[in-house]
């Protein structure tokens, strides 16, 4: 959870909502298949069948900067250099315009390939 104050009040972000914002701006990335569980969210996915959008995205970092590890699917037969190069781009310039936070580090994990 990220927090700051304001002249008008206190502004919080919580690690769900970058994660939503993060998951769904990774998965409209040509080349992504989909988003794979880690952690905690492999048992949750276990559990529920249900496809949630903050699955593959772990966040960590403060009002300064914030870096994010994502865990991705890829299609079969794309080159993915290019496709981690326009993740990592997608992510940093979504969580800025969004939210005016800067991104620092993006590692992406590929943990599949789709057929």
């Amino acid at each position: 959870m990220i927090a700051y104050e304001t002249k008008t009040g206190k502004i919080v972000l919580s690690n769900e909502y970058f994660a939503k914002l993060i998951g769904n701006a990774v998965s409209s990335c040509f080349g992504v298949a989909g988003m794979a569980p880690h952690g905690k969210q492999k048992l949750r996915h276990l559990i529920s069948k249900k496809d949630y959008t903050d699955k593959g995205v772990r966040i960590h970092g403060d009002i300064n900067k914030i870096n994010v590890d994502l865990h991705i699917i890829v299609v079969y037969g794309m080159n993915m250099n290019a496709i981690a190069k326009s993740i990592t781009e997608k992510v940093k310039y979504v969580v800025n315009e969004t939210t005016g936070i800067t991104v620092g580090k993006v590692t992406v994990r590929i943990d599949g390939i789709k057929e």
